[in-house]
């Protein structure tokens, strides 16, 4: 966790105005056959440099959570989910057409948010250091939320799913639609917050804090390894 939660466990950490005297929440445990963890849009196009060395510094502190955190905390975990038997889902922004004439709104407007990635693209493929097995769902997403304009929500009630360890890129973008819509769906979620990145610390721990304990619980990657009992 971030060195303002470094004395605090999930229970008691990310408390925003509404859960600042909450009680503490029950224990969490969860089933391998009843859990999955999804990966979101941890992709090839925001690992790449951007179109300027001033842009490329800016970015610098982003570059650097991912490289020395996020992938390697998300590959650990992909490896013992896989080790536990629990379903490993990846959701990736890519679009259908080339031109991106069937990508939603959000991402046809100008700006950071404006993404034309086909399918096929080498930039819109999962980074190599978390590359799907072939026995791995890979869910495309023309929207923030991996919910949203996806066949997810029913791949998940097919395959009994209860519980989903949410991880990825960004915190406050894709990452926060998505853990929002499975909370409106009735599945149970935490956020591994050292799986995670928005492209500012601080964006990330105000987006964390915004939805702990509402939409889900924040934790970290070794606290949602413990809640799987032998």
């Amino acid at each position: 966790m971030n060195s303002e939660n470094i004395n605090q466990n999930w229970k008691t950490a990310y408390r925003s105005f509404y859960y600042a005297g909450a009680e503490e929440p029950d224990d969490i445990v969860l089933n391998p056959a009843t859990t999955a963890l999804l990966v979101i849009d941890i992709q090839n196009t925001y690992m790449a440099e951007k179109d300027s060395v001033e842009e490329t510094m800016r970015w610098n502190p982003f570059y650097r959570r991912m490289n020395d955190v996020v992938i390697p905390n998300t590959a650990d975990l992909i490896s013992e989910c896989r080790e536990k038997g629990v379903e490993v889902i990846f959701a990736r922004i890519a679009c259908q057409k080339q031109d991106g004439r069937d990508r939603s709104l959000s991402q046809k407007k100008p700006g950071f948010n404006y993404l034309l990635i086909p399918k096929d693209s080498d930039e819109g493929q999962v980074v190599p250091e978390l590359s799907p097995n072939d026995e791995d769902i890979v869910v495309v997403k023309t929207t923030d939320s991996a919910l949203t304009g996806t066949n997810l929500r029913l791949t998940l009630r097919n395959m009994g799913i209860t519980d989903i360890i949410a991880t990825g890129i960004f915190t406050d973008q894709c990452v926060s639609s998505t853990v929002r819509s499975l909370a409106d769906e009735s599945f149970n979620v935490v956020v591994v917050d050292d799986c995670c990145a928005a492209a500012t610390d601080e964006l990330h721990r105000s987006e964390l804090e915004i939805i702990n304990m509402i939409y889900c619980h924040v934790v970290s990657k070794e606290e949602v390894l413990s809640f799987f009992k032998d």
